[in-house]
């Protein structure tokens, strides 16, 4: 049998940025090129960009192992990301036929997208839409999301890098609240983000340690939030201590599942998802807690601090997100389509973890949330296992590239006017 000629590999990438999904483009790369394809192209701002037409060569601007390097350590979505829904099938086929056209004129053989949740359904389509129409292009993901909840896989990477950041300003906002001296007590409440998922939140707990007590509280999105038991707990603490810190998800919603941050705001942004823009819940309970309580508060929220933070990046992370980069090339390369690249952890002392494909039908549009028994029975913290589980992902450190005192990004003059 005549083996088909290899032509060329598109990756994109797809939903909030992290400071390892650049380390996953580089996997991909090198793995395509190493493997005998012709170009490998970047799709600009994911398969919204790709409709336009909009793409770029990637050997023009990865054109040494110094770049591939610099890349891995390069935060936010190197190549613009998206939040675009492609429609059902059956509702606008023209869509899918104008993106397989330019799929065709490009000659893909592998279609790669980094992503978390929104972006498998996006694989999940296009798989779907291949097979429907008979094309061989085969379409595999790359996982990719800071709130760690995709479905069958271990963890996400972007997930460590994030969990690392919190754990250390958390660590480091309850060492400032200790230097200043407050009449009436003081309540710190850190935003943290997540949606419908407590893995970030959970992770402020890393800060507690021989040296530090960690956060007085922890509140998960998995746990109704009641705010009459969270005001008492606020005014228990304050008796015995003179400043408080309490974690929060930016997700917490009370017992009818209306978002605490909802509860001070009419106007609401929603994506093309669904998915509303969820911010202010810390301000909003600060507010609160200083007219229950008569003390000083200060609200906090990481926000995008926590996805772009490079220079506080886990080893462990950034490996992994090199590697299912790779894997998810590798995988497309020998014939697999609609599936995603999925992390297995095989042990945690010492920690190993492993690469499988699963079927992207499985993962899409679902949501994996931290488990009941990995939370406190009264809903304030997170147990020894969740300790356990997340530690393994911080080790490690990627030194950036520094010139000049500070960190060096993969650029290239000119491109940002495209992005």
């Amino acid at each position: 049998m005549v083996q088909k000629k290899k032509r060329n590999v598109i990756v994109g990438q797809s939903g909030g940025p992290t400071a390892a999904i650049n380390s996953s483009l580089a996997g991909v790369y090198r793995t395509a090129i190493d493997r005998g394809y012709n170009k490998v192209y970047g799709m600009i701002h994911g398969v919204q960009g790709l409709m336009e037409g909009r793409y770029v060569d990637l050997s023009d601007h990865i054109q040494s192992g110094l770049d591939i390097e610099l890349l891995k350590r390069t935060p936010s979505a190197y190549l613009g990301s998206c939040r675009y829904k492609l429609p059902e099938i059956f509702e606008s086929k023209e869509i899918y036929e104008k993106i397989f056209d330019i799929l065709a004129k490009l000659e893909i053989d592998c279609f790669i997208y980094i992503g978390g949740n929104d972006s498998m359904d996006t694989i999940k389509k296009l798989s779907d839409y291949a097979i429907i129409s008979g094309s061989d292009i085969r379409f595999v993901g790359c996982p990719k999301t800071i709130d760690n909840d995709l479905a069958l896989t271990d963890h996400t990477p972007g997930y460590g890098s994030a969990a690392k950041y919190i754990g250390t300003s958390v660590k480091e906002i309850i060492r400032d609240s200790w230097s200043l001296e407050t009449s009436h007590g003081q309540v710190i409440i850190v935003e943290v983000m997540g949606r419908n998922a407590g893995w970030l939140t959970g992770a402020t707990a890393l800060a507690k340690g021989e040296d530090c007590d960690g956060p007085d509280a922890i509140y998960l999105p998995e746990i109704p939030f009641d705010m009459d038991a969270f005001i008492k707990k606020i005014k228990a603490l304050l008796k015995t201590k003179a400043s408080i810190v309490i974690a929060v998800s930016e997700g917490i919603r009370t017992k009818d599942g209306k978002y605490v941050s909802d509860m001070d705001k009419s106007v609401e942004y929603v994506d093309a998802f669904g998915h509303k823009q969820l911010t202010g819940t810390a301000r909003y309970l600060c507010n609160i807690v200083s007219a229950e309580c008569g003390c000083k508060t200060r609200a906090i929220e990481l926000s995008t601090l926590q996805r772009a933070a490079s220079h506080c990046a886990s080893r462990v992370d950034i490996l992994e997100a090199y590697e299912v980069g790779g894997a998810a090339m590798k995988a497309a390369d020998e014939g697999d389509s609609g599936k995603m690249v999925v992390l297995e952890r095989l042990s945690d002392d010492p920690y190993q973890a492993g690469t499988e494909v699963k079927d992207v039908h499985k993962i899409a549009n679902d949501e994996r949330t931290v488990p009941r028994e990995w939370i406190s029975k009264d809903g304030t913290y997170v147990t020894n296992e969740f300790i356990t589980y997340v530690r393994p992902l911080i080790q490690g450190d990627v030194g950036p590239i520094m010139v000049d005192g500070i960190p060096r990004h993969l650029y290239r003059p000119g491109f940002q006017d495209i992005l």
